[in-house]
């Protein structure tokens, strides 16, 4: 359901960096989001992913208006390239939810540096 869902049906999404126990329930997970990041848990299909230090599973909760739905997903082979330098939500753009959700890192591998110039 993830991977093929649609980006555009949600409100938006959210992707919470660094690792989450998974043993994480809904009330847990909600306390989370409403605690330490300070985020509206209660708009309608709005999504927030999480995922544990394997990342070959990932948990999303989602407000739908008359409680909340939690899914759980764990790939068989591979990993999520989960960001993790950062205990934020982030919210993703449409293009970074596919990219997630195919396997592929939403963080840019190349930065822009600039070389430091002889004097």
């Amino acid at each position: 359901m993830l991977r093929n869902a649609d980006p555009g049906s949600f409100a938006a999404v959210y992707v919470v960096c660094g690792y989450t126990d998974m043993r994480y329930g809904i009330d847990t997970l909600a306390a989370l989001i409403e605690s330490r990041y300070h985020l509206d848990l209660f708009v309608p299909d709005t999504l927030f992913l999480f995922c544990g230090r394997h990342a070959n599973k990932i948990k999303g909760l989602i407000w739908e208006g008359d409680g909340f739905l939690l899914l759980t997903k764990r790939i068989e082979e591979g990993r999520f390239s989960w960001p993790r330098y950062a205990s934020e939500a982030r919210q993703l753009t449409h293009q970074e939810y596919e990219w997630l959700m195919k396997g592929f890192s939403i963080d840019p591998p190349i930065r822009i540096s600039y070389p430091e110039r002889p004097a």
